[in-house]
C-alpha cells in the first residue's frame, strides 16, 4: 500500500508554505509514496455553484490556496523518491504551452516523478476570470489532452481544435518521462469515467472521512470504468487508480488509518493521497500526523 500527502497549500496550512521543502523531505524520510497539491484558482464570494458542483457556497478552508506548480518544484528539488502529483489542476483554465511548460519543467527536475491529474472543474467564477466559457469545459479538456500529448511528442509541435490553437512551434524541451507524463483524470459521473476510460492513464477518486466514505459507490465505478475501457478497445488493468481522502476535522488518526485499510481490501486500491488541511493546521502538526499515519497503515 502507497500512502502519500498533500503539500502545505490549503487552509492555515498555506500561511506555512516557507517550510515546503522541509515537509516534503519529512515525508520522503518517513517513508511516504507520494507528494501531491490540488487547485483552486479562487473561492467566488457568492458562488453560482458551491464545492464539488453542490450547494451555493464553497468551504473556507479553500479561501487561501498557493501555487500549485511553485509547490511542486520545491519538492522535486528537496527529494529523490516520492512521486509528484496532482489531484487535481483545473487543467482546461490553463493555455497549453504554459502548461506544458510548468509540468515539463517539474516533471525534469523530478527525474521523472510526476503523475499530472487533471479535472474540469466546478466553479463558474474560475471559468470567468480565466475568460473562457464554463458551459464547454468538457470538450475544452479532451483538446487540452490532445495539445499536451503534441507538445510533449512532437518537434515541431502544434495543434488545431474548435477551442485551442497552438501554432508551430520549436518544442525541443521533454518531460523525463517518455512517451509523456501519464494523464490521471478526476471522475465520478459516467461521463467522465468514460473520458478515463479512452483517454486516462489513471483514475482518481475521492472520498472525506467519516463523512463522505461510499466504498460501494467506488466499487461501481471501477467496474463501470472497466466496462467502459474494455468498450474503449483498452485494458482496464492498465489504469491505475489513486484516492485523495479529505479528512474531516476531528477525526482521529486511528479513524483514518482504518478506513484507508477497509477501502484498500474492498476495492483494490493500492495508492492513497492524504489531505489533512481540515485537521491539521501547521505544516510541523502535519509532519506528525502523517508520520502516525504510516505507522499505522504501513510504508509502501
Amino acid at each position: 500500500m502507497k500512502i502519500g500527502f498533500a503539500l502545505p497549500q490549503f487552509n492555515r496550512q498555506a500561511f506555512g508554505i516557507a517550510q515546503t521543502a522541509t515537509f516534503a523531505s519529512a515525508i520522503e524520510e518517513a517513508g511516504g509514496a507520494s507528494l501531491w497539491v490540488g487547485d483552486r484558482n479562487l473561492a467566488a464570494v457568492s458562488p453560482v455553484v458551491g464545492y464539488g458542483g453542490q450547494g451555493n457556497t464553497i468551504p473556507e478552508e479553500l479561501n487561501a490556496a498557493a501555487d500549485p506548480f511553485v509547490l511542486l518544484g520545491v519538492a522535486a528539488a528537496v527529494t529523490s523518491r516520492v512521486l509528484l502529483g496532482t489531484h487535481v489542476l483545473v487543467a482546461p483554465l490553463y493555455p497549453p504551452v504554459q502548461l506544458a511548460r510548468s509540468l515539463t519543467t517539474i516533471d525534469l527536475i523530478s527525474g521523472g516523478r510526476l503523475l499530472p491529474g487533471f479535472g474540469i472543474g466546478w466553479s463558474p467564477e474560475e471559468y470567468q476570470a480565466a475568460g473562457l466559457d464554463f458551459t464547454r469545459r468538457g470538450a475544452r479538456m479532451e483538446e487540452l489532452l490532445d495539445a499536451l500529448h503534441a507538445i510533449w511528442t512532437t518537434d515541431p509541435a502544434r495543434y488545431e481544435g474548435a477551442q485551442i490553437s497552438v501554432p508551430e512551434h520549436h518544442s525541443p524541451l521533454k518531460p523525463a518521462r517518455q512517451p509523456r507524463p501519464p494523464f490521471y483524470l478526476g471522475a465520478m459521473s459516467e461521463r467522465a469515467l468514460g473520458r478515463v476510460a479512452r483517454r486516462g492513464d489513471g483514475w482518481l477518486p475521492l472520498v472525506s472521512v467519516p463523512s463522505w466514505v461510499d466504498i460501494d459507490g467506488l466499487v461501481t465505478q471501477r467496474a463501470l470504468l472497466d466496462e467502459l475501457a474494455q468498450k474503449a478497445g483498452r485494458d482496464p488493468g492498465a489504469i491505475d487508480a489513486v484516492l485523495r481522502v479529505n479528512i474531516d476535522a476531528g477525526t482521529s488518526v486511528t479513524r483514518v488509518a482504518g478506513t484507508v485499510k477497509e477501502i484498500g481490501e474492498r476495492t483494490g486500491i493500492d495508492h492513497f493521497m492524504i489531505d489533512s488541511m481540515y485537521e491539521v493546521h501547521t505544516v510541523e502538526g502535519s509532519i506528525e500526523h502523517a508520520r502516525q499515519l504510516l505507522q499505522l497503515v504501513g510504508k509502501g
